[in-house]
């Protein structure tokens, strides 16, 4: 069963990481390079995702000081 899981998690990845790509270029086409920036964010977090690396946000370090 926890095979299945992450295989659909997998699945889930890639369509998002498909998808993600596919509205980058649409809003870089439209001229809104923030948002197209904002996308390529989300689309490099669904990669580091599929490889299996942590998140690229700072929700783990919340209400931590750097030592």
């Amino acid at each position: 069963m926890r095979q299945q899981f992450g295989r659909h998690r997998t699945d889930t990845l890639d369509y998002l990481q498909s998808m993600l790509a596919q509205m980058r270029v649409m809003a870089d086409a439209e001229g809104h390079a923030m948002l197209a920036y904002l996308i390529e964010m989300a689309y490099l977090e669904a990669t580091d995702a599929m490889r299996g690396a942590g998140p690229l946000s700072i929700r783990e370090d919340k209400g931590h000081s750097p030592s």
